[in-house]
């Protein structure tokens, strides 16, 4: 099963709280999956194209809600997988038409609205309910690798709308204009898992939450690994520099004439060529601090080159 399967399996499961939102949902489904058909003689019918059984059920149960009539209906996709898709068929009785309305799928006048009044969207449950709603119609989700959360609309004002409506909850969404269809996305397991949460899928949520800690967790890892790594080169070419220092000073005859804080870090040098500056500094005669080894090896370099 696909995590599209898997999304709208888990936001089907949803039961809405409040009235508000089952016409908020009602509507992110109607703009994302809905098709308005103008029968003439203010005759209205409405059809609800989806891609699962548990969606057209879910519509099913949301129109119920409301006293409406409406009828489930298969057909088979003639291109691709040739998959089942189910058509949930509203007719414009006055009731529907009245639920329509308020939901913002239809003008006053019974035109299709692209984008549904600012009422439908009032409260942050609502919100959440309308990206549910448009996740169930026309949602996708790809992942974990390069994942990739997307609603597609008919036209970019639908996605538009989407995208303004979630980033009121702190969803960002992009939007992109493809000519056939419009589409509000967003990318990355962190702000997926947001998204997913606004519409209720938590378990999907926590899913995304997870790969985005563990990604997190080992660049975090490769990033002191990389750190580490550079440390020690460092570390090993100034021992090579230093100790080949020494032994130019030792064969120009130099050595044994330096003062003896230089002298002693010098010959540790030489026995130790692995230890740190701290170790380094630790193991003279009167323990000094590490930048103070550092400056006298720094001083046998500089004599050395001299």
């Amino acid at each position: 099963m696909s995590l599209s399967e898997d999304l709208r399996n888990e936001l089907a499961a949803i039961a809405p709280r409040r009235e508000c939102d089952v016409f908020a949902e009602l509507s992110g489904l109607a703009h994302t999956a809905g098709t308005v058909h103008l029968l003439g003689g203010r005759r209205v019918a409405v059809h609800f194209d989806v891609a699962s059984s548990a969606v057209a059920r879910r519509g099913f149960s949301l129109l119920r809600s409301f006293e409406i009539e409406s009828e489930i209906r298969t057909y088979t996709q003639r291109a691709f997988s040739q998959a089942t898709r189910y058509q949930l068929h509203v007719p414009g009785a006055d009731r529907a038409l009245q639920v329509l309305y308020e939901a913002g799928i239809l003008a006053a006048k019974l035109a299709p609205l692209e984008r549904p009044p600012a009422r439908v969207v009032a409260r942050s449950c609502c919100r959440g309910a309308y990206l549910r709603g448009a996740l169930l119609g026309s949602g996708s989700l790809s992942g974990p690798r390069s994942p990739h959360l997307e609603v597609r609309f008919a036209s970019l004002e639908g996605a538009s709308f989407l995208a303004e409506t979630v980033v009121r909850e702190d969803v960002m969404l992009g939007v992109v204009d493809r000519r056939r269809h419009a589409a509000a996305y967003v990318k990355g397991a962190d702000a997926i898992a947001g998204a997913l949460a606004l519409a209720g899928a938590n378990d999907l949520a926590l899913v995304f939450e997870e790969r985005s800690v563990v990604s997190d967790t080992r660049s975090r890892a490769n990033r002191l690994a990389n750190a580490d790594h550079a440390n020690l080169v460092r570390t090993s070419r100034a021992a090579h520099e230093q100790i080949s220092a020494v032994r130019a000073l030792r064969r120009a005859g130099r050595l044994e004439n330096l003062p003896a804080p230089l002298h002693e870090i010098a010959m540790l040098r030489l026995r130790h060529p692995s230890f740190s500056l701290r170790e380094l500094a630790l193991e003279c005669g009167e323990p000094t601090s590490k930048a103070a080894a550092h400056r006298r090896l720094r001083k046998l370099v500089d004599l050395a080159q001299s």
